[in-house]
């Protein structure tokens, strides 16, 4: 049909049958780019409030490297005029960056292009890569020279950017274990590092309207003699922006991401549907359980969330 398409499985335990057709569709489809997308998550206790009992829970979560490295191929891959299949879990319907700050942010290298050094150096950073001159772990870079060598956050492979001063000079693709050089590649393109980038002036945006919102909620919250809801409130906000101003990120920045977008309240989070295209198509296995599975992740989320006012009330 030439479309790309999103196969959601129901879960009879975490991710197994989308990891079994992943692995099928990878054989299937050998000319397709086949993409994983499931909870990155290892360990995951998401924000709660219980008002029976007056008890309030914090986020907590541990991630798993290999499966983010993964939603984020698939993510990259959805950029690509080829067709792609995407066998996702219902991890799909939850927030993550924005497509149109996402795309904003993609580098694109080509030899011959004009394109200095430093200017890459400064669009890594932005895109979330760490510097490190030691390690060469996945997200980070390091320059020898007129040669800068980045792992993707998305591939296992790692690219070198060779200079003969302000003009790409060449673009290898290489094993970073041994160094073997696998592919000599005429163009480039280099996605973020993260799922939540966002454009600084953006970013600058949303540090303004979060302020303004936390000292709104701790005027209601003081005002109502709630002194250690309005401290924790503070803390908490305070930590993460002052993260968000020298890193462009902070854990659990998927909590701001209304102000980051400029979406009014209410509007529902981008997800991974906004990144297929139009036309793509749909393939839900498993209907009879899957669709109830869906509804009932989304309304127990939704229950959750709509607890968590019961602080301020």
């Amino acid at each position: 049909m030439d479309k790309s398409t999103l196969l959601i499985p129901h879960n009879p335990a975490p991710a197994g049958l989308a990891a079994q057709l992943y692995a099928e569709f990878k054989g299937f489809s050998p000319r397709n780019a086949v993409e994983y997308f499931v909870s990155y998550f290892d360990y995951y206790q998401p924000e709660a409030y219980i008002p029976q009992t007056d008890t309030y829970i914090e986020k907590d979560s541990a991630t798993n490297e290999d499966i983010e490295r993964m939603r984020l191929s698939a993510m990259s891959s959805l950029f690509s005029p080829r067709d792609v299949i995407v066998v996702a879990s219902v991890s799909c319907i939850y927030g993550i960056g924005s497509k149109d700050d996402y795309e904003a942010m993609l580098i694109h290298l080509r030899i011959g292009e004009v394109f200095c050094r430093e200017q890459l150096l400064e669009k890594l950073v932005a895109l979330q890569y760490d510097r490190n001159e030691i390690a060469f772990e996945r997200v980070q870079f390091r320059v020898r020279g007129d040669v800068v060598e980045l792992r993707p956050a998305y591939t296992e492979d790692a690219l070198l950017v060779g200079f003969f001063g302000d003009q790409i000079d060449r673009i290898t693709r290489f094993k970073p274990l041994t160094g073997h050089k696998l592919e000599q590649l005429d163009a480039v393109t280099v996605y973020p590092g993260k799922q939540f980038v966002t454009p600084t002036d953006k970013l600058k945006r949303a540090l303004v309207t979060i302020r303004e919102e936390l000292g709104e909620r701790i005027a209601w919250f003081e005002k109502h003699g709630k002194l250690l809801e309005a401290q924790r409130i503070k803390m908490r906000t305070e930590y993460d922006l002052e993260m968000m101003e020298e890193m462009g990120y902070c854990s659990g920045i998927e909590n701001y991401s209304r102000h980051i977008a400029g979406r009014p309240p209410g509007s529902r989070p981008c997800t991974l549907l906004d990144f297929l295209r139009e036309d793509y198509l749909l393939v839900i296995d498993e209907s009879h359980a899957t669709v109830p599975q869906i509804g009932g992740m989304y309304e127990g989320d939704r229950s959750r969330k709509r607890a968590l006012p019961c602080l301020a009330n």
